[in-house]
This record gives C-alpha cells, structure tokens and sequence, in this order.
C-alpha cells in the first residue's frame, strides 16, 4: 500500500516483453472462452434452467461465457441476503475495509494484461482500451481504500466548551450496482468497491453484455477476502429481475451507469416507497452524453484534429464523454474538414486481438443496426460524408469510424446521443455561435475548447455547461483523482467519480453531541 494514490502507469507495448505478456493472457482467455458462471448469493454458487450466453462482438458467433437468468425469487433473495450481511459488515472498521481493496488492486496488478483480454474477447476493446479500463480499475480501487481512511478520521467541527461533538460517516445500507458494458471492468469495479469500502453491502447486476469480467473481478473480491454475502452476484434481464431488486423495500440506494432512458427509469421506480421500506432511496446515477469540441480560428489546428479524432472514435465512440460533434469557427472549417478526415482514413478497423488494431466491433447488433441508421439520417437530413460509412456484419458488427460534415444545429445527429463511430461537424460563425451550439443539449457531460485567447478559455469555464471541461485537448480520458468524473442535466447526478466527494454519496452523516465536564451517574452514587 502507498501512503499517497499514485494512478497506474499504462503499459506500453512497444516493449516486446510487455507485448508477450499480453499475447499470452489473450491466448489463456481464448482458451477458457465458452464455459458456463453461476449466480453467487451469499457465497451460494447457483445455477438455474435458463441461459444467457455472451458474444464476442468482432466474431459474433463466438461466445465467451454462459450465464444464468436469475427468477424473481432469486433476486430478491440476493437483496435479502446482502441486507442479513449488512448487519455484520456495517461494523467492520474502516481500515480493513480499505485493507481489502488494497489486496484487490494488488490481484488486479498481478493479472492486468488477463483483465484486459477478456474486455478484448467480450467488447472489442483494443489492447490500449483495454489496458486503459484495467489500469482505472486499480486507480478505483486504490483511491476509494485512501479515501475511506480519510473518511473514518476525525472530521472538523467548530468547537464548543463543555461539549464533545463528533462527526461520523456511517454506510447506508444494501446497494444495488448496475455498470455499463462500455467500461466492465473500471466502473463496475468502481461503483462495486465504493460501497464496500464505506460498509455497505451489494447486488451486483452487470450488463448482459460484459457479465464475463464481471464474474472475474467477482473472483478476486473473494480471493482477497471478502466475505460471502457483502457482494452478490446476479445476472439476469433488466425486465425480469431488475426492477425486483430495485424496487425491493431493504434496497437503500442504487449505483447506475447507462443510459439516459434506464436511468430515468430507475430514478422514477426508485423514488416510489414501497411496503415496509422506512427511507428515501438514493440514486447515483452516470448517464448519456452529446459532447462537443468546439476549434477556434486561432488554435493549432493539427493538435485539435487530433484530439478530435481521438475523442470521436476511441473504443468505437462508445464513451459517454466520445466527442460527436465538432464545431468548427467558419474561417478555419474546410481547412480542418481536410485534417479531420485524413486522420480518420489512417484508423485501422479490425480484430481487436490484433496488436495493430485501432478500433474494433461496436458491442451487439442492436447498436450496428441503430448506428447504421443514424449514419443514413444524418445524410437524408443534409450531411455530407466525408469519411467511412461503410460497415460489414458478417462476421462481427464492425462500422467503419464515419465523419458527416455540414450537419445543422438541431439536425437529429446533432441532438441525439449515437454511442457509435459517428462525428457531426458543424460550422459555427464566431465563440458566440459555437458555444450556443454547444450548449443546446438535454445533456452536460463533456466538452473541449481549442484556442490560443486566454479570454475564450475563461469564458469556456464559466459559460460551457458540462460537467467535465478540457482546455486545449481532447475530451475522452478523465483519470481517477486527476479528473473526477460527472456530468449535468440529463448526463446524470453529477457523481464526481473518481474524487474526493464520491464515497460520501455511499454514506450519511451522523453526529453525536456529549455533555463533558459534568459527573456521572455512577460517580454521583459513588460519592454517596
């Protein structure tokens, strides 16, 4: 354990021994792919008649793991069982909370590259994607055990004779976690360990999509000790048991990250009290983004095209912060429409086991048909393709990284958030223009500004509403500590993850006040 946080180094693969190590974790994945993961509620492996099977989505036919459907019942005996060990964990000190995520970042460091094969297999990340999810998780971990010891010290009060007042943070309960496919290893880990560390006890529901990390970073909990029952593991449909384990009344919070449509979902199921529940259900909730980066005349146009192309297409554009619309000062747009698109020609689409490979597969043919579908709206609506387009569903559902230029404010591209390989360029005609542009969205997530003027990036930090804001490049990358992670609006409840106000939206506050310098009872009767 290092007396400060330190985030994780990423590996560079340049060096033929750290390149090794990472074939050899990919062929040990490609060797356990298709085996068979129960349900683990209060340490109980559990396994039921019906199946869900996983899919790597650049080899769509291969799957990577075999699930079960949890029934009804099961669900709401993992809340059950969570509520029954949250009787026991809540006392557990801090410090061997903190202790145990400690361990877990040590287990997740000795096995990084194998972590990040399985997001490669199960979600097409690339090896620096893939290797960048990983290297977050540890930082979660990491920063969460250091910020929990902070936590459970004393905390500043103003001071009074005659009383000792203290101030406590105590957990609050059972948690639901619900984490996203996008980034299944880091913000599953994140949400998971935030409320273990701070006592609570969870259900942990990942994306059907990316259920395999999960049960392997599930593991590793157990690996480093942590009892059965403080986190179960469920996996099953959002319809069937999801609403189950929120709605249940020992459910005290719910952890979320997706998108906006559940969120909301969650947000109004979670605020309605059910039979025998005796609090108000807290909602920490990620959501969706439609994030911009606006290019002034006077900025150095090669480093923005780049930080541009580098936010829009990362991980196949599937991150809430993924830069979809760019807009460009109208003195400079032809010229930047040029370096945009040839930085976009040179991405290499392919297998993303494949060391050369770029961007790979978007997750599940869901979201190859929907993407698709934007790409030919944003063209019947007036855009003009000036890169990709092209897509091939054969043998994995891969899109190529597509840029659609002279798209209107308040065309359909421009308002709705794709979650694919997709920029909008927009032509703005001074700052007023381009941050009006920018900031005429349901959402507040992330934004960029590229410019030389210190006035315009003063005014960006005043004026651009979102929850993260970069100055001079690019928008995608936030690190635990360095940048706390959040968005406004309709981009969720401004969570700050990966920060210093994070875990104490897993806590209350609890203050106690005592009389001092008065007897006691028992020395009064003493003295009699």
């Amino acid at each position: 354990m290092a007396s400060e946080f330190r985030n994780e180094p990423f590996t560079d693969f340049s060096k033929e021994e750290n390149a090794s190590a990472m074939r050899a974790a990919i062929e040990k994945v490609r060797s356990e792919l298709g085996r068979e993961y129960p349900l683990v509620i209060g340490g109980e492996r559990i396994t039921t008649d019906q199946k869900h099977e996983s899919f790597n989505p650049a080899n769509k036919t291969e799957v990577v793991g075999r699930f079960q459907k949890a029934t009804e019942d099961l669900a709401r005996r993992s809340v059950e069982t969570a509520y029954e060990t949250f009787k026991t964990w809540r006392n557990t000190p801090a410090k061997e909370r903190s202790d145990l995520l400690f361990r877990v970042a040590g287990l997740l460091r000795e096995r990084k590259h194998e972590m990040s094969a399985w997001m490669i297999y199960e979600v097409g990340k690339s090896w620096p994607e893939a290797d960048g999810d990983t290297a977050e998780a540890i930082d979660f971990c990491e920063f969460y055990a250091h910020e929990m010891l902070r936590y459970a010290g004393d905390q500043p009060l103003t001071r009074i004779e005659g009383e000792d007042n203290r101030l406590e943070y105590i957990p609050l309960g059972v948690g639901v976690v619900i984490p996203p496919w996008n980034f299944p290893l880091a913000i599953m880990a994140g949400m998971t360990v935030a409320s273990v560390v701070t006592g609570n006890t969870v259900v942990l529901k990942p994306s059907s999509d990316a259920p395999a990390i999960a049960y392997k970073f599930f593991e590793l909990l157990e690996e480093a000790g942590m009892p059965p029952g403080v986190v179960n593991f469920m996996t099953g449909s959002g319809a069937e048991v999801g609403d189950v384990i929120v709605d249940h009344p020992h459910t005290r919070y719910i952890a979320f990250t997706g998108s906006k449509e559940i969120g909301l979902r969650i947000n109004e199921r979670a605020s309605k009290v059910n039979e025998g529940q005796i609090w108000i259900k807290r909602v920490v909730a990620e959501m969706g983004g439609k994030d911009s980066i606006i290019v002034e005349a006077d900025a150095d146009l090669a480093e923005a095209a780049t930080g541009v192309v580098q936010s829009a297409f990362g991980f196949q554009g599937q991150k809430c912060s993924a830069c979809s619309r760019a807009i460009i000062h109208a003195d400079v747009y032809d010229e930047m429409l040029g370096l945009i698109a040839e930085r976009t020609e040179k991405i290499k689409v392919g297998d993303p086991t494949d060391p050369a490979t770029s961007m790979s597969a978007v997750v599940n043919q869901k979201a190859f048909k929907t993407i698709n579908d934007y790409i030919e709206k944003g063209q019947s609506e007036g855009g003009r393709l000036i890169a990709g387009g092209g897509s091939d569903g054969e043998r994995g559902f891969f899109i190529e990284p597509t840029v659609i230029a002279d798209v209107k404010p308040g065309d359909t591209i421009e308002q709705e958030e794709i979650f694919g390989p997709v920029l909008a360029v927009i032509r703005a005609q001074d700052f007023d223009d381009a941050l009006r542009i920018a900031n005429d969205t349901e959402y507040g997530l992330t934004g960029a500004l590229y410019t030389s003027d210190p006035e315009k990036l003063e005014r960006a930090r005043r004026e651009f509403h979102v929850g993260n804001l970069y100055l001079n490049r690019k928008c995608t990358g936030a690190l635990v500590g360095v940048h706390p992670f959040g968005g406004f609006n309709m981009s969720g409840t401004d969570s700050k993850a990966g920060g210093r106000d994070y875990l104490a939206l897993f806590m209350q506050a609890k203050v106690s006040s005592e009389k001092v310098g008065a007897s006691t009872k028992a020395e009064k009767r003493a003295a009699i």
